[in-house]
């Protein structure tokens, strides 16, 4: 990675955003890491960061709004129409990813996270890539 990529991470989970930053910060060594603990004003948040994010990950599960429910105002910022929104869920029902899939996240990873795929997911997301890692 020449540059190094913006991370969004939206998670009403305190276990959930620990690991996301160890990963992303102490392991990867990533410097623009912004963790949202709740969905509260988010979409102005996002806003106004900046650089732009290269990623945003959105818990699905959450307070006062639903990933989806995030996913759908995140998408009608001009600055994220080109930007992979990928949905973070411990609930791999198949319904609810097929659901995921119509609602037009870029992908989907399972939670818990793992440590060792997530980089490597990461990096083909970077790539524009789709990634549908759901685990049992």
């Amino acid at each position: 990675m020449d540059k190094q990529p913006v991370i969004v991470y939206v998670e009403d989970d305190m276990l959930s955003r620990k690991v996301m930053q160890m990963i992303l910060c102490k392991r990867l060594g990533l410097q623009h890491v912004t963790i949202f603990e709740d969905s509260s004003d988010v979409v102005d948040r996002v806003k106004s960061l900046d650089p732009k994010p290269d990623v945003v990950f959105l818990d699905i599960h959450m307070e006062p709004y639903s990933g989806l429910e995030l996913l759908q105002m995140l998408r009608e910022l001009p600055q994220l129409a080109d930007v992979p929104i990928i949905a973070m869920t411990a609930s791999v029902m198949s319904e609810e990813v097929e659901q995921l899939r119509k609602a037009g996240f870029d992908g989907c990873i399972g939670k818990p996270i793992d440590s060792d795929t997530f980089p490597k997911h990461l990096d083909s997301i970077l790539k524009r890539e789709k990634v549908w890692f759901i685990t049992n």
